[in-house]
């Protein structure tokens, strides 16, 4: 059978743009990679928090997927900087990565997507838990509010540190239910976790993860999640809204990024393999235990979910004249 010229030519362009998009990622795709040397993937963290933990199962299947090896390397320090600031000046070539937790703010100006880093995909979101010792612990959110007010010199807030999502969270509480706990950040969030429950601080605004077995076992008390849905690592735990603050929503996130200028066929196979490997039951043992849920987009959509969280983060900072330092 022949087809008439008008339905040829349109065979014939729908074939080509099947074929273009392919030939645009391969050309624009580094010769050799990813088999010509290992990827290094940075977490600006301590090894055994929830980002270490995300980032090295991520990292595992990412091998799988490249078939070569991804090495996970800790930089903690500077809340997350020096990670972020090493992988900002490293060559754009597809063998760097790094996790940007978001959100986070601080004093003075740290490598963020956009100008310095290309967003890769988004690996993971979740809520963060308002939780306090168990000795004497009010009965919910309302009643622990009540008694704030009454006593504020009487409480405080560990978080993972000055600038950070869980810090941001705090704040907005204190925003919304008029309080003023006073803030303590720590370098990460082992060590608020052992203090809070060590009551040496009444109070944290932490992520699910370091929490978690403590809330299980009854050695802290959960009082509320931050987002707007119910973490299933923690079902029996209300969200802010349902606790009371009505129209509150915060979450933590985790980005993963390459150096600015990294080829774009890069960051497109990437976040396909990402986005394969977040959703699959190789990672759900993790996310569970970090509450959180997988992440997903493009890497365009992921730097404008990124913009748009920050700049929420950036307003409230600004409207209460948040310190940072």
């Amino acid at each position: 059978m022949s087809f008439p010229a008008f339905h040829r030519r349109q065979v014939l362009l729908s074939a080509m743009s099947l074929v273009l998009p392919a030939r645009a990622l391969a050309a624009d795709t580094p010769a050799g990679w990813p088999q010509a040397k290992p990827i290094t993937w940075l977490v600006g963290f301590p090894a055994g928090g929830s980002v270490d933990v995300l980032t090295r199962v991520a990292a595992r299947e990412l091998a799988q997927k490249t078939g070569q090896s991804v090495v996970v390397e800790n930089r903690p320090g500077a809340s997350g900087a020096l990670a972020l600031a090493a992988a900002a000046k490293a060559a754009p070539d597809g063998y760097t990565l790094v996790t940007v937790p978001g959100p986070g703010l601080h004093k003075t100006r740290m490598p963020e997507l956009g100008p310095d880093l290309a967003a890769v995909s988004l690996l993971a979101e979740g809520p963060m838990v308002l939780v306090g010792g168990t000795q004497t612990a009010p009965a919910n959110l309302a009643e622990l509010i009540e008694a704030i007010r009454k006593d504020p010199r009487a409480w405080s807030y560990a978080s993972s540190g000055t600038g950070t999502g869980q810090h941001l969270a705090g704040e907005l509480m204190n925003a919304m239910a008029g309080t003023r706990v006073a803030h303590v950040p720590y370098k990460g969030g082992s060590q608020a976790v052992t203090d809070v429950v060590g009551n040496q601080v009444p109070l944290g605004m932490l992520g699910v993860g370091p929490v978690l077995s403590y809330v299980k076992a009854g050695r802290l008390k959960a009082y509320a999640v931050t987002s707007t849905y119910r973490s299933e690592s923690l079902p029996d735990v209300p969200t802010m809204q349902e606790a009371g603050l009505a129209g509150y929503s915060a979450t933590q996130w985790y980005a993963c990024a390459a150096p600015r200028g990294t080829p774009q066929g890069v960051l497109t196979r990437l976040n396909g393999w990402l986005s394969e490997i977040v959703a699959s039951p190789a990672m759900k043992p993790s996310l569970l235990a970090s509450g959180s849920i997988a992440g997903k987009g493009s890497p365009g959509e992921v730097q404008a979910f990124c913009d748009a969280d920050t700049r929420k983060w950036k307003e409230l900072a600004a409207k209460v004249g948040l310190a940072l330092d």
